[in-house]
């Protein structure tokens, strides 16, 4: 079977087209047949050697897949042949809390993952798309979607009437935004560009701010929210724009930490965090439990990824080299035959 493997972490020409012999299957375990992938910055970490140090080569990247169940091995009940499914982030975090242990089943960083003809994974790192979505829609779920659930549903508790911020037009923020606004929050959107914040506008973003040319732009959050404060910050940016998120959400709210687009090192002075009684948290991806719940509030509201360009797998460098252009609204998938 065909696959891609990244040899070393020396950039995207690192990614290569390869064979590998179709694996097979044990106790527990389902052969996927890949229909669709997408990417997230993870992955141009991972290929640009910036995941850690503990990074291992060769490896199938991608952790984001869907598609078809064309064999079980012995012992499967959760799932049959013909359903269309997708992988969860983390094989092992099937609920609960996230361990040191879980974090070892990575799909394309720890293990390998789903950018490959077939791959096989156990029952339990899977989960059945909602049936009005097609497979790139469905591929687009299991990182940006579940880590978008996470931070505001499962630990944020959104609330109607809520106001959320968001950074960035990227595959975290627009699902944050469509969760957002299924739970009846107001949102607040930034970009650097007008036509991804009328995207975004289309979408229902309330307020939008270009931060190319309102670089204060936590001051123009306290504008716009009657010199409160956001309720819930989605902080993608990392160190590059932390302090601001820690100035534009309201005392007592919430900055649920994600990405590190602007980079990582910088100090932060901690005292926002004190005196304006913040949660500030963490949020790495999620588990099969938020997966499913997350799959039915989807289902319920006919809610639809946002893909701004499809690839074919003959093509996923140049996927790669879209994505880290930063050009994208949402999500880029790479689409198998």
């Amino acid at each position: 079977m065909k696959v891609y493997e990244i040899t070393s972490g020396t950039g995207i020409d690192a990614l290569t087209l390869t064979d590998r012999p179709e694996p097979k299957l044990g106790l527990g375990q389902v052969l996927v047949k890949v229909r669709a992938t997408s990417l997230n910055y993870r992955d141009l970490l991972v290929v640009e050697g910036a995941y850690g140090s503990g990074q291992k080569y060769p490896i199938i990247p991608l952790s984001d897949g869907a598609g078809d169940v064309v064999a079980v091995g012995e012992g499967v009940t959760q799932v049959k042949i013909g359903d269309r499914v997708a992988g969860s982030f983390f094989q092992d975090w099937i609920s609960g809390i996230l361990t040191r242990e879980k974090m070892k089943s990575a799909l394309g960083g720890a293990i390998d993952g789903m950018l490959a003809e077939y791959v096989v994974l156990h029952q339990d790192g899977l989960v059945v798309l909602p049936d009005h979505l097609g497979y790139s829609a469905g591929a687009t779920l299991p990182c940006a979607a579940v880590t978008a659930w996470h931070s505001l549903v499962t630990k944020g508790n959104i609330a109607a009437g809520d106001t959320v911020l968001l950074l960035g037009t990227g595959g975290v923020s627009i699902f944050a935004l469509q969760f957002a606004k299924i739970y009846g929050a107001r949102v607040i959107i930034t970009s650097g560009s007008d036509a991804k914040l009328a995207q975004a506008k289309q979408l229902g973003a309330d307020e939008t701010i270009n931060y190319k040319t309102t670089p204060d732009w936590e001051k123009k959050v306290y504008e716009l929210t009657n010199r409160t404060g956001a309720d819930h910050v989605i902080e993608v940016g990392g160190t590059g724009t932390l302090s601001k998120s820690l100035q534009a959400v309201r005392i007592g709210g919430r900055v649920s930490l994600i990405g590190v687009l602007s980079g990582t090192g910088n100090a932060i002075d901690p005292m926002p965090i004190l005196y304006k009684s913040l949660t500030v948290q963490g949020i790495y991806v999620g588990s099969r439990e938020m997966f499913v719940a997350m799959n039915q509030a989807i289902a319920q509201h006919q809610l639809q990824s946002i893909i701004d360009r499809i690839f074919p797998f003959a093509e996923a460098q140049a996927a790669y080299h879209y994505l880290k252009s930063a050009a994208h609204f949402g999500k880029v998938v790479i689409e198998l035959e």
